[in-house]
């Protein structure tokens, strides 16, 4: 994926605002099912939320690795929610037209 800019990236922290967590990342950390629902959750949606309830001390890394494992970039890490977003490579199936830089 391409790296983002600073207009885009702020344009993406706006939609995400609104959003609820489709993930929530819990007593068992990262496993096979938290990343299945990732992966399908950016597939229909390309901006996600995801919701720390345990591993806060781990945030940053855990974040890290659900974006490189997903193929998604992390946008933003605020408290204990992070914003993760994978664009449609599916024209026609693309919810959200970035700006230009």
């Amino acid at each position: 994926m391409t790296s983002l800019s600073q207009t885009q990236r702020q344009y993406l922290r706006k939609i995400a605002h609104d959003l609820k967590p489709f993930v929530h990342i819990g007593k068992h950390g990262l496993s096979d099912t938290l990343f299945s629902s990732a992966e399908i959750a950016l597939d229909a949606h390309e901006l996600i939320k995801v919701k720390f309830y345990d591993f806060k001390d781990q945030k940053r890394e855990i974040a890290q690795e659900l974006a490189e494992r997903t193929r998604a970039e992390l946008i933003y890490l605020i408290g204990n929610t992070a914003i993760l977003y994978r664009r449609q490579p599916d024209d026609t199936k693309r919810k959200i037209h970035l700006p230009r830089t």
